[in-house]
């Protein structure tokens, strides 16, 4: 860069950073933080903390949290990244340690919800979400999904609840998260159905829900578009803007 005249500012190593994130090379990402001529900031090892949730990398992750704690971070995300990375390895003593540190540093986790626009009215929802006045509506199309998603195979990926519990008890949780509730209302009232479903999420999507929608846009023809934490996500055909990478 330097040979064109371009002087590397902090945004130049995210990006190496995120596309040797992307490929799997965590331990060249690190490098690339550890030895910048400038100090990284904050989203250069969320970044890489993101990365590491992908590939499902322990020892980076806890070194990576270690980072990012002693930059004086405070964000319930970093911690609930780390948290799924043990619960995908059943690591569930290191689950309670992280929910105990938390609490220790009076972090809260950041309760989920999703919302769509219906007719011009907001319909806002929360995981486990049994308020609204289409519940049982709701409820019983997300039963139809789940019973149309075996004939392709499915398999519920519980490794996203960060809960000790019973495999049926895991898959019945992760049918109750926000923007499965709101896609599911979306396919309520849809009259136009070449009209994209549009959601918007305060957190960043599961890996569950990310499959899940994406079978959805596939058996009910439907183009579905879900506005998470990170970026934008476009579902159609079965397929994902993000090629699975988020």
């Amino acid at each position: 860069m330097q040979s064109l005249g371009l002087t590397p500012n902090v945004k130049h190593y995210g990006s190496v950073v995120d596309l040797l994130g992307r490929a799997g090379r965590l331990q060249q990402a690190y490098y690339v933080i550890d030895s910048m001529p400038m100090l990284p900031d904050m989203v250069l090892w969320q970044t890489l903390l993101g990365a590491c949730k992908t590939y499902k990398n322990v020892d980076m992750a806890e070194m990576v949290t270690r980072k990012l704690v002693e930059m004086g971070s405070t964000s319930d995300g970093n911690f609930v990244l780390l948290s799924n990375i043990y619960a995908a390895h059943e690591r569930w003593a290191d689950v309670g340690r992280i929910r105990d540190v938390m609490k220790s540093k009076d972090v809260r986790k950041t309760p989920g919800f999703s919302y769509i626009e219906e007719k011009g009215v907001i319909h806002k929802f929360y995981n486990a979400d049994k308020a609204h006045k289409h519940c049982k509506q709701i409820h019983g199309k997300l039963e139809e999904i789940r019973f149309k998603m075996k004939e392709f195979g499915y398999a519920a990926e519980t490794s996203f609840v960060l809960h000790d519990i019973g495999d049926e008890e895991k898959e019945n949780a992760l049918y109750q998260h926000s923007e499965k509730l709101a896609v599911a209302f979306g396919l309520i009232c849809a009259e136009d159905e070449a009209r994209p479903i549009q959601v918007i999420k305060n957190l960043r999507i599961c890996g569950d829900c990310h499959v899940v929608i994406k079978l959805i846009s596939k058996m009910y023809n439907r183009e579905i578009i879900v506005r998470d934490r990170v970026r934008f996500h476009r579902f159609k055909d079965g397929t994902c803007s993000c090629r699975d990478y988020w």
